[in-house]
């Protein structure tokens, strides 16, 4: 599948956890099988515009909410850059609080690399 299929399925998930629903929960809500709802958050299936309005709707977040700060991922790019790119969108789905806890384990990861 594409790599924006992961990504719009991990920012369902993280949207998902955030509000404190189940697979079940949300998959009964938007009216999708379970089984569904778990690939599409794997991104193992390519989402239609009648699915992605229903679990926005579900969700209860609009369209912008859903999409907001994912970052477009090109096909001829490196496997290091596609990680990278993942990680950006994960981070950016992140409060800004969170943001900030991130970073500060980032820098005390770097600082133990650095003083090996």
């Amino acid at each position: 599948m594409s790599e924006l299929s992961k990504v719009l399925g991990d920012r369902i998930r993280i949207v998902r956890n955030d509000k404190g629903l189940s697979m079940e929960e949300l998959a009964h809500r938007a009216n999708i099988s379970t089984a569904h709802l778990g690939y599409i958050e794997r991104g193992d299936t390519i989402l239609n515009f009648d699915s992605i309005e229903k679990l926005v709707n579900a969700l209860d977040i609009t369209f912008e909410e859903l999409f907001r700060n994912i970052q477009p991922l090109k096909e001829d790019i490196s496997e290091n850059e596609v990680a990278l790119g993942l990680f950006i969108n994960k981070l950016n789905s992140l409060k800004p609080s969170e943001q900030k806890e991130v970073l500060n384990l980032f820098e005390l990861l770097l600082n133990m690399i650095n003083n090996k």
